[in-house]
């Protein structure tokens, strides 16, 4: 047990009272009793004190997150405050956040205006990917990021219909490159954008890797924290393209509970385990079905996949969302859940999984590629 008077620490031990100086080493041993719930680790492990100062008996403690935390700042300094409560009653937190460059494969440059890919997959079609996708790609910015959106769907785009975006169409300013569609606070890229909504892409795989690869590099992406591409499922050419030849920081897989979906969803995680991706988590959607009439809650894909896979190939369960009809309604509406009622438990529940996403990335190696010199080596 301990007490607080001025700048000296009084600790309790045997009966007695010994006085002690209050030190950047008791502050940090108190920040460190809060497990940070995103990162997965105290605050001092994850390196995000980046400074502490004692004066009198006012603490000052400032938090760097490399990840955006709009949402969670709140609790953040709460939490805090609280486990430094027993050292002082006068405690000021500060809680930044800045998203940088994280690696990606090796030898493979990163894209410019783009500090971090997200590949969203899976193994089957009908879980929910592109539903996932957008509601992530929205969660992010509401969160604080600037965030961009490509769906990397060639043969069945539905982002331009989901966003209500339909009927845009992306401008030149240069007559080289393509401006992003502005949508709810994304920039979005699309084939949906370039051809009628009912044309088929008759293509072969050449032409289909040839189409990701112009819009990626030929969309003027403006200085983007997370650019979260939606993928086809499977395992395809799109998917071993974008591994072996764009710069993806993370994947996240999304999968039902179901057996069927769950056999197809690890084919997509060892594949990205394969190339050197790291594979931030899963997401279960459709985990239960809650009656609207009567309130029944039933497992109707099957219970607990998700949280199976996860701890089988040891990563995260993001989280898990419900067989809800507002989740489709406001997709075909062209309003997804995030925006269309952000405070519902649902939008809260795909904040908290963004909130995870980026903070597990934040957690990975980052990029220094642009500290490094140039180095010429000339004969003359």
């Amino acid at each position: 047990m301990h007490g607080m008077q001025g700048s000296e620490l009084y600790i309790f031990t045997s009966g007695e009272f010994y006085m002690a100086d209050l030190s950047q080493e008791h502050v940090e041993a108190k920040i460190k009793e809060y497990i940070d719930p995103y990162l997965g680790v105290d605050l001092v492990a994850a390196k995000a004190v980046k400074n502490i100062a004692i004066q009198a008996d006012k603490i000052s403690v400032t938090v760097n997150l490399g990840f955006p935390a709009k949402g969670y700042r709140d609790t953040l300094i709460q939490a805090l405050k609280d486990c430094l409560a027993p050292l002082s009653t006068d405690v000021d937190i500060t809680v930044n956040d800045a998203v940088v460059a994280h690696s990606v494969q090796r030898g493979v440059e990163l894209l410019k205006g783009v500090k971090n890919i997200i590949a969203v997959a899976s193994g089957k079609g009908g879980v929910g990917k592109s539903t996932t996708s957008i509601n992530l790609a929205l969660a992010l910015a509401a969160e604080g990021a600037n965030v961009g959106l490509l769906d990397a769907d060639i043969y069945g785009p539905s982002q331009p219909r989901m966003l209500g975006a339909a009927e845009s169409h992306p401008e030149s300013k240069d007559g080289n490159s393509l401006e992003p569609v502005e949508r709810y606070g994304l920039q979005t890229m699309s084939i949906g954008y370039l051809i009628e909504e009912d044309t088929p892409m008759i293509w072969r795989g050449p032409m289909v890797v040839q189409a990701l690869n112009q819009l990626l590099n030929d969309t003027a992406w403006n200085d983007v924290d997370y650019l979260v591409i939606d993928l086809p499922p499977g395992t395809g050419d799109i998917q071993l393209t974008l591994s072996q030849k764009i710069p993806v920081s993370g994947a996240v897989i999304v999968t039902t509970p179901q057996d069927i979906a769950l056999l197809d969803a690890r084919k997509g995680l060892k594949m990205f385990e394969k190339v050197n991706v790291p594979v931030l988590g899963v997401v279960e959607n459709m985990s239960t079905h809650v009656c609207s009439n009567c309130g029944h809650e039933e497992p109707i894909f099957g219970a607990g996949g998700g949280e199976s896979m996860a701890k089988e190939y040891e990563v995260d369960l993001l989280g898990a969302l419900p067989l809800d009809m507002s989740i489709r309604e406001s997709v075909d509406k062209g309003q997804p859940s995030v925006v269309a009622d952000p405070d519902s438990s649902v939008s809260n529940t795909y904040r908290d999984i963004a909130r995870k996403v980026a903070a597990k990335l934040s957690l990975t190696g980052k990029d220094y590629s642009s500290k490094f010199p140039t180095i010429t080596v000339q004969n003359n």
